[in-house]
């Protein structure tokens, strides 16, 4: 099966300073695939030469067949993208958002549309309240409704959990994973290793300009020393006390 996307020898210096030195990665449809960086690694700069807000030096980044430097006005048919902050209008409610959207791609019945996504994405009952009102994981819920509009079958989410708390975290989660389990390719950045592993079919570690590691967990796990084996007192992490007493809360 060909790749959803396929980058060879991807280039990018911001002056003297290269940022990608030559990347090279596939993503195959329908799969998501997390890029693992640290700051400043050059996953925001190739995602913005993927969605073709950017162009590279040098090199070459096709998606589903259609060549982005060559081609960008086709690429940007069949992609979207979701930056690390929620675009939506706070003033606008969620169905208004929606259907100001679906207008602007000149799709029929936009309030249709807009009602279709809000049901599907859990916020049909929040879909009249203005969306300033929102939760941190709706209002991320509404954003990533907002770039499916269209129904483009390459998705980009830039950190898409940056800044929200762990409950909201995983709302956004769920929201992912259907999203692949509907056939939609997703190219995940994050420098949340829990995120990767939860999400993830594939991952790939960007470090200095270069993809140095890529594959699945396992794939990954195996190029590390066999572990040794020790009886250890495995003490609850922060975020499952987070989750269990909240849980606790609402339940009372």
């Amino acid at each position: 099966m060909s790749p959803a996307i396929r980058i060879r020898s991807l280039r990018k210096a911001f002056g003297a300073q290269e940022v990608l030195r030559g990347v090279d990665l596939d993503v195959a449809p329908g799969s998501i695939t997390a890029l693992l960086g640290s700051n400043g690694a050059g996953k925001t700069t190739l995602v913005r030469i993927l969605s073709t807000l950017l162009r590279s030096d040098a090199g070459t980044a096709v998606i589903r067949g259609i060549d982005v430097a060559e081609r960008p006005a086709a690429v940007r048919e069949i992609i979207s993208l979701t930056g690390q902050f929620a675009a939506v209008d706070e003033v606008l409610s969620g169905r208004e958002n929606l259907a100001l959207i679906a207008r602007l791609r000149h799709l029929p019945g936009p309030g249709r549309v807009a009602d279709a996504l809000l049901e599907r994405f859990g916020l049909a009952e929040a879909g009249a309240r203005r969306a300033g009102t929102y939760s941190g994981g709706m209002r991320r819920r509404l954003d990533i409704a907002m770039s499916l509009i269209g129904d483009p079958p390459v998705l980009f989410l830039d950190e898409p959990t940056t800044g929200l708390d762990p409950e909201a975290r995983r709302e956004v989660w769920a929201t992912v994973e259907q999203l692949a389990a509907g056939g939609t390719t997703v190219l995940l950045t994050t420098q949340y290793l829990d995120e990767a592993e939860r999400l993830a079919d594939r991952i790939a570690i960007l470090h200095e300009g270069r993809i140095i590691a890529d594959g699945t967990l396992a794939e990954l796990e195996a190029l590390l020393p066999a572990p040794t084996v020790e009886m250890v007192e495995r003490r609850p992490s922060l975020e499952q006390i987070f989750l269990a007493v909240t849980e606790r809360g609402r339940a009372a």
